[in-house]
């Protein structure tokens, strides 16, 4: 039985008690409600060590809670650093990656620039080679021309036909 149950024992005693004439008082047995205080009495420190285990209880659930909160505050703090860190790693990655590529590119339009320079150099010596291979063909059948017609008096029946350049 718990103290509720007692202080509605008492009440109901207390009501149903015969009421005096004429009065709003009521005629109790002593014995009877002096029981019923002490056993109340008695129920009081069973109900209060309840109490105050539950508010025991209570305030060390909230301080586990509030412990555990500030765990999670701790961790999603560490968290949003270790974000904002890889967040600006990827940042700078990427601006060295550009940096790379503009790098890469430019040295590459110079190494192309450097060998049209090359190639462009030794055609011209190929050039100026042929240039002067030709000039030297043509010397030769020139020279060939003229000792034609030096062996040749007009007639192409000789031993020495001229060759038509046609």
């Amino acid at each position: 039985m718990d103290v509720h149950d007692k202080l509605d024992e008492i009440t109901a005693l207390v009501e149903n008690a015969r009421a005096m004439p004429m009065s709003s008082s009521c005629m109790v047995n002593r014995a009877e409600l002096l029981a019923l205080l002490d056993e109340l009495r008695a129920l009081l420190p069973e109900e209060l060590d309840l109490a105050d285990r539950l508010l025991s209880d209570r305030e060390q659930v909230v301080g586990e809670g509030r412990l555990e909160a500030e765990q999670i505050v701790a961790a999603a703090h560490e968290e949003r650093m270790r974000l904002v860190s890889e967040t600006e790693v990827y940042a700078q990655a990427q601006l060295e990656a550009s940096r790379i590529v503009a790098d890469a590119e430019t040295e590459a339009e110079q190494m192309r620039s450097a060998t049209d320079e090359y190639v462009d150099g030794k055609l011209a010596t190929f050039e100026i080679s042929l240039n002067k291979t030709l000039a030297a063909v043509q010397r030769g059948r020139d020279k060939l021309r003229g000792r034609h017609d030096v062996h040749d008096l007009g007639d192409d029946t000789g031993p020495f036909q001229r060759i038509s350049s046609s």
